[in-house]
C-alpha cells in the first residue's frame, strides 16, 4: 500500500549523525516521511502563502532524489502555492500562476517528483465556462517537462471555485491539449455533494466518476476524513474515520479495487494528541490483504 503524509520541509537538516552540521535542506521531507511511517507523500516547496521560487542546490536535489529511491516507495506530488488561480480573468494573477507553476514544475524534474498537484482556482465572475478556458490556457502555455504531470485537485466547491463537480474536471480535461492527470481529495468531494459514508456510496461516487471523468486520468488521492457533511462545502479535515467519512467509508476507499493501488497522501489535521503517525496507522488498520 502507498500511503504518507504531506511533510515539511524546513528547518534545520534533521539527520542521526551527529556530525552531519544542521542546514535547511529538503532531504528532511525524506526523513520526517519515514518517521511518520510513510512510504510516499506530498511536499510544499516554498511556502504556499507567498510568491516565491523553489531554492534547491543541486546537492540537496541528488540527495532527495537518492535517499527517496532507497527509504521510499514513492511517489512525491509536489502542492503548487495557495495563491495560484488558473482560472483567473486578471492578467497579472495569471502571469504570476503561470510563473509559479513552472517553477513548481521546474522543481518536480530536479527532484525526480512525477507530479504537481493544483487547484483550479476561482472564476471571480468569469463563469464556469470561461474559467475553465482560462485554465486550460495556462496549462497548454507551460513547459512540462517530461517525467511531470499536472494534476487538477477536485475542490471543495465554494462560492466561484471550479473543480468541484466532476464536470469541471472532465471540462478541463477536453480543453487542454496537455496530459493532464487528476487528484481526488476524500474530504472535498464529499462537502461538494458526492457520498462516500458506506461501501455502497464509495461505489456509486467511483462509478459516476469513471462515467463523467474516467478513471484512467485518477493518479493520486489525498485521503482526509471531513468535518462537515455531504454537500457543505465546508473544506476542514479530520482525522481518518472520525469524520462524517467515517469508518465504513474510508475503508471502503482504501479497498476499492479501482483505488487501492493508487498512492494515498495524507492532509489530516495535527490536533487531540495525534497526528500523521497515527493517521497513517489508521489507514493500514483499514487496509484489507
Amino acid at each position: 500500500m502507498k500511503v504518507g503524509a504531506h511533510v515539511s520541509i524546513s528547518g534545520s537538516r534533521v539527520s542521526s549523525d551527529d556530525e552531519t552540521p544542521p542546514y535547511d535542506d529538503i532531504r528532511n521531507a525524506v526523513h520526517r516521511q519515514v518517521a511518520f511511517g510513510g512510504n510516499c507523500g506530498q511536499i510544499f516547496t516554498t511556502s504556499p502563502q507567498v510568491w516565491a521560487q523553489p531554492e534547491i542546490s543541486d546537492e540537496a536535489a541528488e540527495g532527495f532524489r537518492t535517499e527517496t529511491e532507497t527509504q521510499l516507495e514513492g511517489p512525491w506530488v509536489i502542492h503548487s502555492a495557495y495563491l495560484v488561480n488558473l482560472c483567473t480573468p486578471k492578467e497579472d494573477l495569471r502571469r504570476k500562476s503561470k510563473a509559479s507553476m513552472q517553477a513548481e514544475l521546474d522543481a518536480a524534474d530536479k527532484l525526480g517528483i512525477p507530479y504537481v498537484n493544483v487547484h483550479l482556482g476561482a472564476h471571480t465572475g468569469a463563469g464556469v465556462e470561461q474559467g475553465l478556458d482560462n485554465a486550460a490556457s495556462v496549462i497548454d502555455e507551460l513547459d512540462v517537462p517530461d517525467d511531470v504531470t499536472i494534476l487538477i485537485e477536485s475542490d471543495a466547491g465554494s462560492g466561484t471555485k471550479l473543480g468541484g463537480e466532476f464536470e469541471h474536471l472532465s471540462g478541463i480535461i477536453d480543453r487542454t491539449e496537455t496530459d493532464i492527470g487528476i487528484c481526488i481529495d476524500t474530504a472535498h468531494t464529499l462537502v461538494a455533494g458526492n457520498d462516500l459514508t458506506t461501501p455502497e456510496a464509495v461505489d456509486e461516487t467511483v462509478q459516476r466518476f469513471d462515467d463523467e471523468v474516467g478513471l484512467e486520468y485518477l493518479e493520486y488521492i489525498h485521503l482526509n476524513d471531513s468535518k462537515h457533511d455531504v454537500g457543505t462545502h465546508k473544506d476542514e479535515h479530520a482525522h481518518i474515520g472520525e469524520g462524517y467519512i467515517g469508518e465504513d467509508g474510508m475503508k471502503a476507499i482504501v479497498n476499492h479495487p479501482d483505488l487501492r493501488d493508487l498512492p494515498f497522501a495524507l492532509e489530516t489535521p495535527t490536533e487531540d494528541g495525534r497526528g500523521f503517525e497515527w493517521n497513517i496507522e489508521k489507514v493500514t488498520e483499514l487496509r484489507e490483504e
